[in-house]
């Protein structure tokens, strides 16, 4: 009895070293793909705008791992590409909010609504995958601008009619972003899933309360 519940705690802790393994390496990605994937687009006060597929792999991650991991990888990798540029570092903590919002948007609807992991039907599993992306980046469409441009004019006192500006020209590419990371998951995460599946680095979840947001 005791042997078998410290073979279920070490096999707990292998498990969700595993995952902070999985979020580093999705925290990787988002950062490269942010930082050199990117078309900066600056507008008038020296700040930018970008057209990037970043946000993509924070939504996967959130698909593969759960909410909470993939939006951690999310927020962690984007954060970090905030910092090392001179101009997106002022924009850091609303950058980490944001996308831990998007890891746990998309979690909740593909994992506790949808509960893809519990599912082996392919059309169910993308079509739950695409709701959860479109969810998750939609949510940022108008979540960016909008607390950018508050965030803007009253924490770091930019004059309003500049902040509004900055809005207007993030929520264009915002879109844009929105429009190609949904996309680009749908095609990874349903191309990766059933090798994943095969590798046993991925299993389908017999019991609801397992899968975490």
């Amino acid at each position: 009895m005791k042997r078998g519940k410290t073979m279920e705690k070490r096999k707990h802790q292998n498990n969700t070293i595993t995952k902070l393994a999985e979020t580093a390496l999705l925290a990787a990605l988002c950062y490269v793909a942010f930082t050199f994937l990117q078309i900066k687009i600056p507008v008038p006060g020296g700040d930018a705008t970008s057209i990037h597929i970043g946000n993509a792999f924070c939504v996967l991650g959130a698909l593969l791992l759960g909410g909470w991991y993939g939006g951690l990888a999310g927020a962690i990798g984007m954060t970090i590409a905030d910092v090392l540029d001179p101009i997106y570092i002022v924009g850091a903590p609303k950058t980490f909010v944001l996308k831990l919002c998007i890891g746990l948007i998309v979690g909740l609807v593909a994992h506790r609504i949808g509960k893809i992991n519990e599912s082996t039907d392919k059309k169910y599993v993308f079509r739950w995958s695409v709701l959860a992306s479109v969810a998750g980046l939609g949510f940022n469409v108008i979540a960016d601008p909008l607390v950018g441009y508050f965030y803007k004019q009253y924490i770091l006192g930019q004059p309003q009619q500049m902040a509004e500006v900055l809005a207007k020209w993030s929520t264009a590419t915002t879109f844009v972003n929105a429009v190609v990371s949904t996309i680009l998951v749908a095609v990874l995460y349903n191309a990766l899933r059933p090798v994943l599946l095969k590798s046993g680095m991925l299993q389908i979840v017999r019991k609801a309360e397992e899968v975490k947001i």
